[in-house]
């Protein structure tokens, strides 16, 4: 994985700080491959809170606070709402992504 043990932890906290506690959090795309060079911090959650308003304010406070701790770089964030419309990208993310 092409993030350090600190970097994890920020975006674990910090993703379950404006999701909830409960959420699940991955790490997944070319930082969890070793043998990749650059790319984006893809990051896919599944989170605790359900309401649409409520998830797009979250979203945007976290990336925010992420870039203001990980510095500039492209961040994505997936977010599966779990309101019956599944997503490709939903199954990739889990399948081939590392939980932190």
């Amino acid at each position: 994985m092409r993030i350090t043990e600190q970097q994890q932890k920020i975006i674990k906290q910090t993703i379950c700080k404006y999701v909830g506690v409960g959420s699940g959090v991955w790490l997944f795309g070319s930082r969890v491959d070793d043998n990749a060079r650059g790319g984006d911090v893809d990051i896919y959650i599944e989170p605790e809170i359900q309401e649409a308003d409520d998830i797009v304010e979250a979203k945007l406070d976290a990336l925010v606070e992420l870039y203001q701790l990980l510095g500039d770089q492209k961040i994505d964030l997936v977010i599966n709402r779990k309101n019956g419309v599944i997503l490709p990208i939903y199954d990739i993310a889990k399948d081939t992504g590392v939980r932190l």
